[in-house]
């Protein structure tokens, strides 16, 4: 997921670096392998053909990041999608493993800490998930979990997410130049 504006960065954040690359070509190479396909959701694909993905744009423009995911399960061509947003550094590839692996629990894996759910991280149900979703793109209900009621949602809480991720850095976000300043600090002592 590459759609966001990237407005409190100043510049688009998949290509901010944080150990010399851009992170969208870290993302790339940390969850190659992890599926079967991958795809690209931007609504500015010029800037990422080089990296050879199939790119996708919105499929109901202006929807925020609930059209995005409902983009990338339009385009999916299987049953399961994992969404994984661009500006989030620090894969924890055994993290992702268990929430593919939990998939047959739900039409939405998605985990939770502090009670807040992290849909960037999380897994969806294609034929479950995209009609609800249409239908609260639709009413322009634009909250991630709006359309929650209609499927079932397999929450991974803390104590689960920290068996794979201790300390929780797969949902730590790059939004702002200083969030940039401390995932290269982060990321220099791991």
């Amino acid at each position: 997921m590459a759609g966001g504006k990237s407005s409190r960065m100043g510049a688009d954040k998949a290509f901010v670096r944080v150990l010399g690359r851009p992170l969208i070509e870290d993302l790339i190479e940390n969850l190659s392998g992890l599926g079967q396909e991958m795809i690209l959701i931007t609504n500015q694909p010029d800037g990422y053909r080089y990296l050879g993905l199939p790119l996708f744009s919105d499929v109901m423009p202006d929807k925020g990041a609930l059209g995005g995911i409902y983009t990338a399960l339009h385009y999916s061509t299987h049953p399961h999608t994992l969404c994984v947003a661009c500006d989030m550094p620090f894969v924890v590839r055994p993290l992702l493993e268990h929430l593919i692996a939990l998939a047959p629990e739900g039409d939405v894996i998605m985990p939770r800490l502090n009670r807040e759910a992290e849909p960037f991280r999380a897994v969806y149900a294609r034929e479950a998930c995209l009609g609800p979703i249409r239908a609260a793109l639709e009413a322009n209900r634009l909250r991630i979990i709006s359309f929650f009621p209609q499927v079932r949602v397999r929450w991974v809480e803390q104590p689960e997410v920290e068996q794979f991720d201790p300390r929780h850095l797969s949902f730590f976000n790059v939004n702002t130049p200083a969030d940039l300043e401390e995932a290269r600090r982060l990321a220099n002592k791991l």
